[in-house]
């Protein structure tokens, strides 16, 4: 049995906010573009292993607990920051392979990777430690994941996408 709000399907409530609420309605627009779509979804891949390494310990990662240890102790963020990273990088990359809130889910990484470059690699210049013979790594990565991130913010999901299916029904 489907879950019911109001006395309608979740997805029959869900449908009537974008309907109603012009916010809603600005988040789940986007195009017909194929292109856009290739972007989302490369994008939701490189970022999924990361995400998952830190959600679930995949790929040699610490999990949940070790990744909010390390986070909320070495690192020195506060608790709620520890989750939000966490959650962007693994609930968000799974959106984004979806297509599903992509502008909300772009922000959030747009954020996080400010934050990376601010934090953690701004003081080792822009490029990579490809050959290993720089003090760390620069924020070449992240600043192109920036950028993957501000055209899916501007543009939407594209085509094969939830948002591109809500919108429709709309």
């Amino acid at each position: 049995m489907a879950k019911v709000i109001g006395g309608q399907p979740v997805s029959f409530a869900i449908l009537y906010l974008i309907k109603t609420n012009k916010i809603m309605k600005k988040i789940f627009q986007t195009n017909k573009s194929n292109a856009t779509a290739i972007l989302r979804v490369v994008l939701g891949i490189v970022l999924f292993p990361h995400g998952a390494q830190k959600m679930l310990g995949w790929f040699g990662g610490y999990g949940f607990n070790g990744t909010m240890g390390f986070l909320t102790g070495s690192a020195g963020l506060p608790w709620i920051i520890g989750f939000l990273v966490i959650a962007i990088e693994f609930f968000g990359a799974i959106a984004l392979i979806l297509g599903f809130a992509t502008r909300v889910v772009a922000v959030g990484i747009i954020s996080l990777f400010a934050g990376i470059i601010y934090t953690s690699h701004l003081q080792n210049g822009f490029f990579m430690n490809w050959y290993g013979n720089l003090k760390g790594e620069g924020y070449e990565f992240h600043f192109l994941i920036i950028g993957m991130a501000v055209a899916l913010l501007v543009s939407g999901a594209g085509k094969w996408s939830l948002d591109y299916v809500l919108q429709k029904k709309n």
